[in-house]
């Protein structure tokens, strides 16, 4: 959907300048609400967190508030724009949050570019939260950042840009493959983009069953193989191939899949010619992917194409994951976001893609029918049933790996609990 500078500013100008406030969850009419909020009160909860710290979730918001941080290095397709022009981002992020899983949001926009710097004022805030959401970290420095992170806090710390689109890609990507009839550990897939995002969907495809010796990653400079020296990183080394081909035009020749999350028109029609039968195609670069889905279709009839735009069929979205991700680790006070719990949300939001689509979300999309297949193998980005879906999923996985300090015993009783919350 095309939206106009002057809407945009508009949108965000009227009213009360920007997307997000905040709301007082207890009264203040009378001085003895005063007491209560304030002083002398206040002093009662302070001492019982001072002796007991896990009572700030019960006393305090903690339990429900995530920071949306950012250093403004990797803002959407904008680049390194700073710390405050990605504030309206974080904002929005925010908005997600709240309407989507009621999750409250402090965006924090932090003005320093040196990783270790950003890192020691994250560790500093960790009292505040019940979780951190990183957001539009430049790569290298947000694996090192998150790493760091995860290392000395006690409250799950999730890069979006990596695990968000590795979750929802990998969803897409068990879909696709069962609708193609090939396997998943004998399809060949060419990465293209060695970024955050790129890095993190390879080495989750990985744990669902593609096999390294059938993965080529490539970035601006071409094919990322062993002896590589130009533009080469750790991560990057890591997922080096054993390959001959030195283009993304050779990586492609036979491939099953093309994840893209890179630039616009990378991917020529030439280069999907010259793919496997039946290709996968995940073009996600925004807001123009990298290949236009209509020369795509044309060059490849029988491909499986998804996009990150709602315009076409198979949106991959983040909004699908974060929101419901949190939702759960805050619910069970997970110490963490580990593998499971983002498996857990792949397969759950695989699941739903099977099942009969409500009139409620075909009515949003103005559509008549929707059914599982090529041209729907991900659900719907406002499908109000993936919370039903993703935020059990995040629990169970958590309390089987042993990362929920507070177990939800009757799930079924959370599930009621979650469509009460909905629905407010």
């Amino acid at each position: 959907m095309a939206v106009s500078k002057e809407e945009s500013l508009e949108y965000h100008r009227k009213i009360r300048p920007g997307k997000i406030e905040v709301n007082a969850t207890k009264s203040l009419s009378t001085s003895y609400d005063l007491s209560m909020a304030y002083t002398p009160g206040v002093a009662y909860p302070c001492l019982e967190i001072e002796e007991n710290p896990q009572l700030a979730y019960e006393y305090t918001a903690k339990g429900n508030l995530v920071a949306v941080i950012t250093d403004g290095t990797a803002v959407l397709g904008l680049g390194n724009i700073g710390a405050l022009a990605g504030k309206p981002v974080m904002e929005g992020k925010g908005v997600l949050f709240k309407k989507l899983a009621d999750i409250d949001v402090f965006d924090l926009e932090l003005n320093t570019q040196t990783p270790d710097q950003f890192i020691q004022a994250v560790k500093a805030m960790e009292p505040t939260f019940g979780g951190i959401n990183l957001e539009d970290i430049s790569a290298p420095d947000c694996f090192y950042i998150e790493e760091e992170l995860k290392k000395h806090l006690k409250i799950p710390v999730f890069h979006d840009d990596q695990h968000g689109t590795a979750i929802i890609t990998t969803a897409a990507l068990m879909n696709a493959v069962e609708v193609t009839g090939k396997k998943i550990d004998e399809i060949r897939v060419v990465y293209n983009g060695a970024g955050a995002a790129g890095i993190a969907c390879c080495k989750l495809h990985f744990l669902i069953g593609v096999k390294k010796e059938n993965v080529i990653l490539c970035d601006s400079k071409g094919v990322i193989y062993k002896g590589r020296t130009e533009g080469m990183n750790p991560y990057k080394e890591e997922l080096a191939a054993d390959t001959p081909c030195r283009t993304l035009e050779e990586a492609l020749v036979g491939a099953d899949v093309f994840v893209g999350i890179s630039v616009k028109d990378a991917l020529k029609p030439e280069m999907l010619l010259k793919m496997a039968d039946k290709p996968v195609i995940f073009a996600l670069a925004n807001p123009d992917p990298e290949i236009d889905y209509d020369h795509a279709k044309k060059s490849g009839p029988d491909a499986i194409i998804a996009t990150g735009r709602s315009d076409f069929p198979n949106q991959v979205n983040n909004v699908l994951g974060f929101p419901f991700i949190f939702r759960g680790a805050l619910d069970c006070q997970a110490t963490e976001i580990n593998d499971a719990m983002k498996l857990a949300a792949a397969y759950a939001l695989a699941g739903l893609a099977k099942q009969d689509v409500p009139d409620l979300v075909l009515n949003a999309y103005g559509l008549k029918s929707l059914q599982f297949g090529p041209d729907y193998i991900i659900p719907k980005p406002f499908d109000p049933r993936a919370i039903f879906w993703v935020t059990p999923a995040i629990v169970e996985a958590a309390m089987s790996t042993g990362v929920a300090r507070k177990p939800i015993i009757d799930m079924d009783g959370y599930r009621n609990k979650l469509k009460r919350l909905m629905t407010i």
